[in-house]
């Protein structure tokens, strides 16, 4: 591809290409995702992507001396993203600024998990966080159960049980006909910031 989605600064090509040439693999790259994409929680990541690694749906981006796949499902994610490596007196730090990463994008094709990321963090944890509280997915089983860790004011809480429930299961499933059910996973026996003990 011609077009480049993340703008790798001279710096940085600089630094990957030195990287990706010590390594023992010919045709080794880097393959660029985002973590937890659409919530507050997002992290950019990269790691090395020995040929043929690479997922059937990443997309190819040809640098000078090296290539990079971005997974697919993160490509929206990675819009506007730049790295960059600054060298220090330790050597120096490569930095990866993606400014879509967190915005949640509920385009007519977004996986279930996104969907469900964003009502998470777009409805529930806004009224959550009235009592210093917040929950968020761990992760979706194949039979589409959404397993729940709550944090904050709700750890521990005596009335979790209701919350869940009467309030963030009945909402996810209302909205997210495809969810099976709603498991929560957080250990409750820590109550120090128990909104209620």
């Amino acid at each position: 591809m011609t077009e480049t989605l993340i703008r790798i600064t001279d710096s940085a090509q600089e630094y990957l290409r030195d990287l990706l040439s010590r390594q023992d693999q010919d045709g080794i790259g880097v393959r660029i995702f985002v973590e937890r994409p659409g919530t507050p929680h997002a992290e950019c990541c990269m790691a090395y992507c020995p040929d043929g690694e690479q997922e059937d749906d990443d997309v190819r981006f040809d640098y000078e001396g090296f290539h990079a796949f971005i997974e697919g499902k993160s490509v929206r994610y990675l819009e506007d993203a730049v790295i960059d490596f600054k060298k220090d007196s330790m050597g120096g730090q490569l930095t990866f600024r993606a400014p879509k990463s967190r915005v949640p994008d509920i385009s007519p094709d977004a996986s279930l998990e996104e969907r469900i990321n964003y009502i998470l963090y777009a409805e529930i944890n806004p009224n959550l966080a009235a009592h210093g509280g917040n929950v968020q997915l761990l992760e979706l089983t194949d039979d589409n159960v959404a397993i729940l860790e709550f944090g904050g004011g709700c750890q521990g809480c005596s009335v979790v049980d209701v919350t869940l429930k009467d309030g963030v299961e009945r909402t996810l499933m209302e909205q997210i006909p495809e969810l099976t059910g709603v498991r929560d996973k957080t250990d409750h026996t820590v109550t120090e910031n128990a909104y209620y003990q």
